[in-house]
């Protein structure tokens, strides 16, 4: 998919400021589709810092679960879809089947108009987990992450803030 971008990496290493840079450098209106929400203090000061970087040239969609609905309508614009991770963790607190949610959301992504830059964190670099519900997350966060990167058109993982492109155009 042209219009796809994915940015990988760990927790805190950079992943959505350089996915912000890459957005505001095309000049097109921008859309931040943010999946986390503020389930506690901890969480809520992570995205108050979020929005205070952005700025207020940002459109805000929250969409914890359903992504499709609003990318139908945001042809032309950018779009920071930040993150992946917490939509698969929504995902899957709701019950939902992880592969086909994931083959609904790519396919609203290749119809979109919009350039989509997709935020993902790379989970299988650590530890392997002690529980089987940690290892099976993980798991699942690859197989998500390999989907979209198959797709995407660009592909770039971010360590301490500096970006490693691992997928580019031909």
């Amino acid at each position: 998919m042209d219009n796809l971008t994915l940015i990988l990496g760990g927790a805190s290493s950079g992943k959505s400021a350089y996915a912000e840079r890459l957005a505001q450098a095309t000049g097109r209106p921008l859309v931040y589709l943010a999946t986390g929400q503020a389930g506690d203090g901890e969480m809520a000061a992570k995205i108050a810092r979020h929005q205070a970087r952005r700025g207020p040239d940002w459109q805000l969609i929250e969409a914890p679960l359903d992504l499709c609905t609003p990318l139908s309508g945001l042809g032309g614009k950018v779009v920071l879809l930040d993150c992946l991770t917490l939509w698969l963790s929504n995902q899957l607190a709701a019950g939902h089947t992880i592969g086909a949610e994931t083959d609904r959301l790519l396919g609203a992504i290749a119809a979109s108009r919009a350039a989509v830059i997709a935020v993902s964190n790379e989970l299988g670099l650590g530890l392997v987990p002690a529980d089987p519900i940690s290892r099976a997350f993980r798991d699942a966060q690859g197989h998500l992450n390999q989907r979209f990167a198959a797709a995407a058109a660009r592909v770039t993982f971010i360590a301490a803030g500096l970006p490693l492109a691992l997928k580019a155009p031909q």
